[in-house]
């Protein structure tokens, strides 16, 4: 696997132009940016959340946490990371922990870390652990654009 089928077939519906970039397996976004060379601040990670009607993904640099307290005051709603279960079941075609930054090839609500709203080019997982995706920075913001942006992540 390259690329997750619902990421694939969202970016071809979007019309958006990518490349793929492979590398050594890894098992953290951050791990992916060291083994591609690439600076982390570029690299967008996914986190699944749960709360009480649902889920949303937050979208931050790989050199970033999130920081859940301002999280829950702009979902407005008690969370909590999802469990790898429920990972699994949402991302169900990707690799465990793979999970691409793109809530809305999942029909998720998305959350972008203001971090990323600037950025030249944007590299993020693909559904594996050998791919990262590579796309500009204003196809980035166009896939999230119905995504709610704001501050919530801080630097590690």
């Amino acid at each position: 696997m390259t690329i997750s089928k619902k990421l694939k077939e969202h970016l071809e519906r979007e019309r958006i132009a990518y490349d793929t970039i492979a590398h050594p397996r890894t098992a953290t976004t951050s791990e992916s940016a060291q083994a591609t060379h690439v600076p982390g601040d570029l690299v967008a990670k996914g986190v699944l959340i749960h709360h009480e009607r649902g889920y949303v993904l937050a979208v931050a640099p790989s050199t970033r946490r999130l920081n859940l307290s301002a999280v829950q005051d702009l979902v407005g709603a008690r969370l909590g990371l999802a469990s790898e279960k429920e990972i699994e079941s949402v991302f169900e075609d990707c690799l465990p922990g793979a999970v691409p930054p793109v809530g809305a090839a999942y029909d998720l609500p998305t959350l972008l870390d203001e971090s990323l709203n600037e950025v030249n080019e944007v590299y993020f997982e693909g559904g594996d652990h050998r791919t990262l995706v590579l796309v500009s920075g204003q196809d980035f913001r166009h896939l999230l654009a119905a995504s709610q942006c704001a501050a919530f992540s801080e630097h590690v």
